[in-house]
């Protein structure tokens, strides 16, 4: 894999113009519309990311397509009406009822948990865990990482022992799922029921390369900062994804 093409916002502002009109933009949240901050709850969009998203999802289908829970998403940056927000990787949207895990997926849930729980006393100071309908979240980033690292590898081993579970590493944190969930499969499915090609997806992280690596040839795939990706080409980071949306707000 050859990696990603840098490309300038002017260039992906003229790509994406092109189809516009019947593309699905679709984007991650932190890492891509809101710089990465130690603290998840401490996470705001750029400014004038918020207006510009309400704007371009008057004029074509605009998603969010996060890790993070709905309640989340809502509280912090409370999206306009006509995006779709689709969280836990696909196992939440806007507008619908979370899901419920049934006795199987409860008893997983469950063993996780105590694994999560002994993850974050092994990482010490400033390990915490985030709970998600379907899933419980080890983050790591404002831990030792001399600490962080091993119990990380620990709880990533243990849970995998686990049946029905799956793991999701990402940036300093770790995912741990009772129920599968895949951003890739969000994505297709979620451009199937509005009819729109193509796709324009942004991410920055691991879970992001399940998007990419489902997108199809005529597809826009964007990583956002550093990293090996599958996706077709790369902007530095947040700051280029705010002027890309500026820019495609007045084309």
């Amino acid at each position: 894999m050859s990696g990603p093409a840098d490309i300038t916002t002017s260039d992906l502002a003229a790509l994406i113009g092109r189809r516009f009109d019947r593309a699905l933009l679709a984007f991650d949240v932190d890492g891509v519309l809101a710089p990465l901050v130690d603290h998840a709850d401490d996470s705001e969009l750029l400014p004038g990311t918020h207006a510009s998203l309400a704007a371009l999802a008057e004029r074509t289908e605009v998603a969010i397509i996060s890790g993070r829970a709905v309640e989340s998403l809502e509280r912090l940056f409370s999206f306009p009406a006509p995006v779709h927000v689709i969280g836990s990787h696909g196992l939440e949207a806007r507008g619908a009822h979370a899901p419920t895990l049934d006795d199987v997926e409860q008893y997983t849930f469950d063993q996780l948990e105590i694994i999560a729980t002994r993850g974050v006393e092994a990482a010490g100071d400033g390990a915490w865990l985030e709970y998600k309908p379907a899933s419980v979240v080890l983050h790591t980033r404002e831990a030792s990482a001399e600490l962080a690292a091993p119990a990380v590898d620990a709880v990533t081993n243990l849970a995998t022992m686990i049946d029905g579970a799956q793991v999701k590493p990402g940036s300093d944190v770790v995912e741990l799922l009772a129920r599968t969930a895949s951003k890739g499969e969000a994505l297709l499915a979620l451009a199937d029921r509005l009819g729109r090609s193509p796709i324009v997806y942004f991410g920055d992280d691991v879970t992001d390369e399940d998007a990419f690596r489902v997108m199809a040839d005529d597809d826009i795939s964007v990583r956002v900062g550093p990293g090996d990706s599958a996706a077709r080409y790369r902007v530095a980071g947040p700051g280029a994804i705010a002027e890309l949306l500026s820019t495609l707000t007045t084309t």
